[in-house]
């Protein structure tokens, strides 16, 4: 009898351990569909830190849309439940339904929100402040969210520029009359997900690149592009005034050949003009978002870009 109960007892434990290498797998899987995150949303999303006020891409943001977990993409909130309440991070006073849960804060006495479908670190909520009828304030870290257009929003086009640091390039672009949104990032290499010291240590074959979020009914590609070469020097070979190297050479990444044969014409104009443009044409690839502290940069820092400078070319 106690032979059978040995051999029993080793069939249930094998048995639970190959349930429990079954789901650890399948978390391990399900992990693994998750969007990469940088150090930055790291620490928010999964650490519970916290991004510094005013600084976060959603926090005067007005477009019609939805917002994103920016982990597992599962929609969270809609643009018309979003509001000002000069906090300094993206406020909400509802959500989509069950698509947010609830649990007491580490300290004690905050109620934090979390992603329902993931557990990311979202934000805090409040209740009492009476910012709005409904009384309720979800306080969102801008890190933790990603937003997609509504259908009429869906119209707007992208175009791909490289001119230098891209802190400078983006600044400018975002202050130009029918830009909607202007994000720093990398283009042209051959690694997936490249870092920032990646592409400095000229390993990657990547570019600084601002991907400019436009609407072709206020600004034309053309007249995008006359703006590019008149916030850099596209006569500089190596760089982008004391910014040299590889990374930081004058490039237009183009979507399609109408915009390869605009681009083209206008750098024919300049050189008619006595410009020696060395602004090169590339295909467009996959754009990868910059990290986190390099998105606004010369906002969040209450600067102004050193070497790029309106001059008027055209």
């Amino acid at each position: 009898m106690v032979f059978l109960r040995n051999i029993k007892y080793a069939v249930y434990t094998a048995f639970f351990i190959i349930i429990a290498g079954a789901l650890s797998g399948g978390i391990i899987m399900a992990e693994n569909k998750y969007n990469k995150l940088t150090p930055e949303e790291e620490y928010v999303i999964i650490h519970k830190g916290t991004e510094k006020p005013f600084s976060g891409k959603y926090y005067k943001f007005s477009e019609k849309g939805t917002y994103h977990c920016k982990r597992c993409g599962a929609p969270l909130y809609r643009s018309e439940d979003k509001f000002d309440s000069g906090c300094g991070w993206p406020s909400f006073d509802d959500e989509i339904p069950e698509a947010v849960k609830r649990q007491k804060d580490a300290d004690g006495i905050r109620t934090e929100i979390l992603c329902a479908k993931c557990g990311a670190h979202l934000g805090h909520i409040f209740e009492g402040e009476g910012f709005t009828p409904k009384d309720v304030r979800h306080c969102v870290n801008s890190v933790s969210l990603t937003f997609s257009p509504s259908k009429e929003d869906r119209s707007m086009k992208k175009a791909y520029y490289a001119g230098g640091c891209f802190w400078g390039v983006e600044y400018l672009f975002e202050k130009k009359k029918g830009v909607i949104d202007a994000v720093s990032g990398y283009m042209g290499g051959h690694k997936k997900n490249p870092t920032y010291e990646e592409v400095c240590s000229h390993t990657t074959g990547h570019r600084e690149v601002v991907e400019v979020t436009y609407n072709p009914e206020e600004i034309s590609y053309e007249e995008l592009t006359k703006y590019f070469f008149e916030i850099h020097d596209p006569t500089q070979a190596d760089g982008q005034g004391p910014d040299i190297g590889e990374q930081y050479k004058s490039a237009i990444f183009y979507n399609n050949e109408e915009e390869k044969k605009i681009a083209g014409k206008l750098i024919d104009v300049l050189k008619k003009k006595g410009y020696k443009v060395v602004t090169e044409l590339i295909p467009a690839s996959e754009f990868y978002k910059a990290e986190e502290y390099h998105q606004d940069y010369y906002t969040k820092h209450k600067k102004e870009p050193y070497c790029h400078i309106y001059k008027k070319r055209f």
